[in-house]
């Protein structure tokens, strides 16, 4: 049982870690109420859902990244004592947020479309797939402005009320796909365009619920939430680069799995629909490795902002031990019930006889991967920010997209080709984002000056 600091700073950690890894699960409860929800109304329609999601992740998830500045900066600003500024992080978040988001939806719903014709897709599957982007580009900016206000929340150590307003937005994400999925009177569209148009309307109520409770908060005006942020171009930056840093390893990561989708469309309609059902389950295990991260990421900028090294390390070193505990355990549970999970997406006996197989696979790669995610976020909160883009980089996109080819496509592996893939970019991932942690644990912790001209 851990004494001391390391006691304290543990349950600090879970703490901060429970509500943020419920709020990320709430995120990828929306993506599985779809898949689950159009999966069942039709094989088909999932696939289009899974086609239309691998664009759409990969904007939404760099797009986030792109925010993660709101959420170290604020962490920063408390321990330096700065608490009074923080009010300005949220207000440049805010504008960074809405230009990111407007961008986001006219790239996807402009340029989606066409890229997946494009792709050498089967004609209808391209089709279905292309509308279904187009009506979830529609509410793309919604999304990371909700972001933004929730970084800021978890950046201030609060992440309760996000993940209370994230799972309300879920329920009625669930209630509009219930309604519209199955054909709604009135409504001109079903089946993942359906489910599209639902998750749009969950959407814009979580960005109001939060944008609400963060104006009505009793502090916000002691924390500069009313006061218009002033020039700071140190900070400014500070917060965009690592916005940059973490958007780009975001959009590698995302964009390489994306192109499995892909890579599984040109094997089979029954391989996409599998592919997404192995890619909806590891979400459900990454995304709490997402809230762990958070955790570690805040508790590490704080302890960075006030100077202390050995917080730094120590608190890294827990965040990695919970998450190492907790994907294992996981890991150990999904194994031998891989047919059960599968047949919760899909009676279709034809993708189940391709996910069951490729999903107990992906378990081998639930550790390493969870590891690299909380890894690349404490080193962030360090101001390293250009490795863990640098590692994305070589891991998922040099390393892995031809590999995922040569083993499923050349191969003819398939989707397990697909999945062993992602088994070796993640181990090394994991491991060069550790050995850059373990050799930064030898250098002091920098001044905030130097933090500046080093970013």
């Amino acid at each position: 049982m851990l004494r001391g600091r390391a006691g304290v700073e543990m349950r600090e950690l879970l703490t901060l870690a429970w509500p943020v890894v419920l709020s990320r699960l709430g995120v990828m409860a929306m993506g599985l109420s779809n898949a689950v929800v159009v999966g069942r109304y039709s094989g088909r329609e999932l696939g289009y859902h899974a086609i239309a999601w691998a664009p759409s992740s990969v904007a939404i998830t760099a797009s986030i990244g792109l925010l993660m500045g709101v959420q170290v900066m604020t962490a920063r600003a408390i321990g330096e004592g700065r608490r009074e500024e923080v009010g300005a992080v949220l207000r440049r978040g805010v504008v960074y947020a809405f230009w990111i988001g407007l961008a986001s939806s006219v790239l996807l719903g402009v340029g989606g479309p066409p890229a997946l014709r494009l792709m050498g897709l089967d004609a209808d599957l391209a089709e279905g797939a292309a509308r279904t982007t187009v009506i979830f580009s529609l509410s793309l900016t919604a999304h990371v402005l909700a972001c933004a206000f929730s970084f800021w929340l978890e950046g201030l150590s609060r992440p309760v009320p996000a993940m209370v307003i994230m799972w309300a937005a879920n329920l009625v994400n669930l209630l509009l796909l219930l309604w519209l999925v199955p054909g709604a009177p009135g409504v001109p569209i079903d089946g993942a365009a359906a489910g599209a148009l639902a998750t749009g309307g969950a959407r814009v109520v979580l960005l109001l619920g939060l944008a609400i409770y963060v104006l009505r908060m009793k502090e916000s005006r002691a924390l500069g939430v009313f006061r218009k942020a002033p020039r700071e171009p140190h900070l400014e930056a500070q917060q965009r680069r690592i916005g940059y840093g973490a958007g780009a390893s975001n959009f590698f990561e995302v964009a390489a799995f994306s192109a499995l989708a892909i890579l599984a469309g040109w094997v089979s309609p029954p391989a996409v629909a599998a592919w997404a059902v192995v890619l909806s389950v590891s979400g459900l295990v990454f995304m709490p490795q997402m809230g762990v991260a958070t955790a570690t990421a805040v508790l590490v900028g704080r302890a960075y902002g006030a100077g202390d090294r050995e917080a730094v390390v120590r608190v890294g070193v827990l965040g990695f031990g919970v998450t190492a505990l907790n994907t294992l355990a996981l890991s150990l549970i999904i194994w031998p019930a891989a047919g059960l999970v599968v047949a919760a997406y899909t009676q279709d006996a034809a993708v189940m006889a391709i996910a069951t197989p490729a999903l107990i696979v992906a378990c081998l790669y639930f550790v390493t991967d969870g590891l690299q995610v909380v890894v690349a976020h404490a080193l962030r909160a360090r101001a390293d920010v250009l490795m863990p883009s640098v590692t994305h980089l070589v891991s998922y996109v040099v390393v892995m997209m031809p590999l995922a080819w040569w083993l499923g496509i050349a191969l003819k592996l398939e989707v397990i080709g697909l999945v062993w893939a992602v088994n070796i970019a993640s181990l090394l991932s994991a491991g060069l984002l550790l050995g850059r942690f373990a050799m930064l644990n030898a250098s002091p912790v920098v001044t905030r000056i130097e933090a500046t001209v080093r970013a």
